[in-house]
């Protein structure tokens, strides 16, 4: 038999047995690499999805938190990972979009080194201060920031984190430069606030709200167009003066580069399908969050989403100044 025929006929039997192990997958457990510390809001929804995926794939989906570097070291785990569907990251703007712009040489490329899979969720995320900080309002805190910006600090779940860009941004318009504390994870960063030690966060709803109805820190503006139905009565950052600014953000799902393409529909559709359920809707929107709508839980939406968030970021993040290096 000629030695191109046997080749030919040798990449083909391997494709077959690609397609084969795909369509079989999930064999043996699978990895889910959430790239904060437990206790944060991505750890939050990550263990839950890693509840449904578990049920819905009929292998169990391990929760592993990489944390490090606003969410780079975990996805660089993923990145250089075998592309065999044994591991993939619930990653956000701050895997995606934030270490692309802050960091000299990430150590990842966003859009090259993954295989988008689909967005879970969309976070709204609101400024968030200590229980005695001396402001109410927007306006009261910028007064106060401007009067006393070298002695305030405000945290976040580490440089490049998404907490920590949209403070870089909120700072940014108000005209302030504070100290920023980072943590390895907003879990960490929140209990400082509560227990006093730093000033104020822009934090995520879905592990802040909770902590604004005990009364143990305080709530002045969400950080979005709208409203949160998680904290309906704070008015947002737009309503108190502060025209149109939006810090939107978004958690969802990658694999290595290279994933056969069948282990990829299959995590998007058991993704979706779990989104669907009216009971985990309720929990997550009653978490301050969006469910992803469904032309968005698909690996076209979220290939595209990556690119263009780099062009909407890029301006105002290279305004700032603001640098991870």
């Amino acid at each position: 038999m000629p030695k191109r025929v046997i080749v030919a006929l040798s990449a083909l039997a391997l494709a077959w047995h690609g397609a084969a192990h795909a369509q079989d997958w999930p064999t043996r457990p699978i990895t889910m690499v959430v790239p904060f510390p437990a206790g944060g809001p991505i750890d939050f929804i990550g263990r839950l999805m890693a509840q449904k995926l578990t049920e819905s794939l009929g292998q169990q989906v391990i929760v592993e938190n990489v944390g490090g570097a606003g969410g780079m070291n975990g996805a660089a785990r993923v990145a250089k990972s075998t592309p065999d569907g044994s591991i993939f990251l619930f990653g956000n703007q701050g895997t995606h979009t934030f270490s692309q712009m802050l960091y000299k040489k990430p150590l990842y490329n966003a859009v090259a080194d993954f295989t988008p899979v689909a967005v879970v969720v969309e976070n709204v995320k609101f400024l968030a201060v200590r229980k005695d900080f001396p402001a109410n309002n927007l306006s009261e805190f910028i007064a106060h920031a401007k009067a006393n910006q070298k002695t305030m600090q405000y945290g976040s779940a580490g440089i490049g984190s998404a907490t920590h860009v949209t403070c870089v941004l909120l700072n940014h318009s108000i005209g302030v430069d504070i100290t920023h504390v980072p943590y390895r994870g907003t879990g960490p960063a929140l209990q400082d606030m509560i227990a006093g030690r730093i000033d104020y966060m822009c934090e995520v709803t879905s592990t802040g709200a909770p902590h604004v109805h005990v009364n143990a820190i305080k709530a002045l503006a969400i950080l979005s167009p709208s409203r949160n139905s998680a904290m309906p009565d704070i008015p947002t950052a737009h309503e108190q003066g502060l025209a149109n600014f939006d810090a939107d953000g978004w958690n969802a799902f990658f694999f290595p580069r290279g994933t056969p393409a069948a282990i990829v529909r299959k995590l998007a559709q058991a993704t979706s399908a779990i989104l669907d359920v009216p009971d985990m809707r309720v929990r997550l929107e009653k978490a301050g969050l969006n469910v992803a709508v469904p032309e968005r839980r698909n690996p076209d939406y979220l290939g595209r989403l990556v690119a263009t968030e780099l062009d909407k970021w890029g301006p105002p993040v290279r305004a700032s100044g603001v640098s991870a290096d």
